[in-house]
């Protein structure tokens, strides 16, 4: 028996194979399933177990999982394409007769209404319906969606989005692997659904405040119609597609969508959720 991380060279693959070393599984007890096997050196070199196999080549998945395997599928970056990705791991999954497949949903679940949420809804749902053992790990917004971008707010002194006041319970992505960590490597979470968000939920106004009290500039929060934040995305690069579902995703906030805080993560750790200012701090120093 293994534990099997799909997407493993990915931000938060990576972070959960080093969650799992961390927390002594045995580097030849820890598979990776991979596209790249050279990109995927660096695991090969730490001992764990390279499977290469591809989300889009369903023949390529007979052997990414074995029986009694505990699976963490983490969902795919090709929006579009991922309810027929994950349907594949799934089948190839319930084949080999893994003991648990624990997935990356999206916080909410069948009650998040946001375009994002769909592919994850659908995903949950074939993984019901292929009767396998499961764990739903339905992340919140990650810091590192803000944090990671910080250059336009600091050349323009302002964070742009249509939220309003809309509030956000983020955590940061080493949490989410955290979780996933606890789940794959711990007892008793078969069956659940966990809501992951972080420990305070906070508004964009309070985030620009933060970024301003931090660097010393003088950084504000500006509301802009979603008609205007998604020709800003477009003008600045954005593909339509994604930048719509940006847009989407900014109109769920200001509903409150992503401002759920139900401890799930901070009980899955055995610690608080890592805040905001921490991930500003870490982006502003990189």
């Amino acid at each position: 028996m293994s534990i099997v991380v799909t997407g493993a060279t990915g931000k938060l693959g990576r972070l959960v194979i080093d969650g799992l070393l961390a927390a002594g599984v045995p580097a030849g007890q820890t598979a990776a399933v991979v596209r790249d096997k050279e990109k995927a050196a660096p695991l090969a070199a730490r001992g764990v177990e390279l499977r290469v196999a591809d989300y889009n080549a369903p023949e390529s998945l007979t052997g990414a999982f074995a029986a009694g395997d505990k699976v963490l599928l983490i969902s795919g970056n090709e929006m579009g394409q991922r309810v027929a990705q994950h349907g594949a791991a799934i089948d190839a999954a319930r084949a080999a007769g893994v003991a648990l497949l624990a997935y990356t949903g999206v916080l909410g679940g069948p009650d998040a209404d946001f375009d994002l949420a769909a592919e994850h809804k659908a995903t949950e749902r074939l993984i019901l319906d292929s009767g396998l053992p499961y764990t739903f790990l339905r992340n919140g917004w990650y810091h590192e969606n803000y944090t990671e971008n910080l250059a336009p707010v600091l050349e323009h002194g302002a964070v742009v989005a249509s939220a309003g006041e809309g509030r956000v319970a983020s955590a940061a992505r080493a949490d989410y692997a955290a979780a996933a960590v606890a789940v794959l490597t711990g007892e008793g979470h078969q069956g659940k659904a966990y809501e992951l968000s972080g420990d305070v939920a906070w508004s964009l106004s309070e985030y620009a405040a933060e970024i301003a009290r931090q660097s010393g500039e003088d950084i504000s929060y500006a509301h802009v119609p979603a008609e205007q934040n998604l020709a800003n995305l477009t003008g600045a690069g954005v593909p339509e597609r994604f930048a719509a579902i940006l847009v989407d995703v900014d109109a769920a906030i200001e509903r409150g969508l992503l401002a759920g805080m139900s401890g799930d993560l901070t009980r899955l750790i055995g610690r608080p959720t890592t805040p905001l200012a921490d991930a500003v701090e870490a982006a502003l120093k990189g």
